[in-house]
């Protein structure tokens, strides 16, 4: 039997209507999805690398450490010396740093080791620059890094006194990354003087210009 005209009538709105709230769903979903996702970095600026000037003496309690734990200071020629900074590499870096500053909490080497300059892994939650650093290379290496790329690095700061950060040597530059700020910084807009930082060849260390080495690094 032929159906009434208001039978069609009907079908025809409720059909439509269904479309449209399967739309309205899909874009809300979408949305919500897009909220949730995590930002991504964009990538810093290409900069030039700092100039290694020559050769330099490793700081004493660089040496002391590397007696305890070779493994941490012997390099691999046969790892790259830089990092390709992808967008998966770049966000890594700024996640570790930001991990490890708020992890470890500062502590003078004096009052955590009764000693001077100590340069070791903050394993026990308190450390000052240089230990900040130690960890987030191991950490770094731990995902993939190439130990060779990640060097220690040692600067006159703002204070005039001396102090480690961690250089990430790319193919975009030189990045710091440092226990006093978050943020990750190209080699030159850290406001330090660049001495010396561990050579990627051997055991020496590399000159990086600055007149004046400090006998220790600042416990901060």
């Amino acid at each position: 039997m032929r159906q009434p005209y208001f039978g069609l009538l009907n079908v025809r709105p409720f059909s439509t209507a269904v479309v449209h709230l399967g739309i309205f769903a899909l874009t809300l979903t979408v949305i919500g999805t897009s909220a949730q996702a995590q930002p991504v970095a964009a990538l810093p600026k290409i900069t030039q690398p700092v100039e290694q000037v020559g050769a330099a003496k490793p700081m004493a309690a660089w040496i002391r450490f590397c007696e305890q734990k070779p493994a941490e200071c012997a390099v691999d020629p046969s790892e790259p010396a830089t990092i390709e900074l992808t967008a998966q590499n770049w966000q890594t870096i700024l996640r570790v740093n930001r991990q490890v500053n708020t992890d470890i909490t500062a502590k003078t080497d004096k009052d955590h080791w009764g000693i001077e300059d100590r340069w070791d892994f903050a394993e026990d939650g308190y450390g000052d620059c240089e230990d900040y650093q130690l960890v987030k290379r191991k950490r770094l290496v731990e995902a993939g890094f190439p130990r060779r790329a990640l060097r220690m690095t040692v600067v006159i700061d703002e204070e005039g006194a001396g102090h480690a950060v961690m250089m990430v040597r790319t193919n975009r530059g030189d990045f710091i990354l440092d226990n006093k700020k978050n943020a990750v910084l190209p080699w030159h807009q850290t406001g330090y003087t660049y001495i010396k930082r561990e050579g990627d060849q051997g055991a020496i260390w590399a000159s990086l210009g600055g007149l004046t080495s400090p006998t220790m690094t600042a416990n901060q």
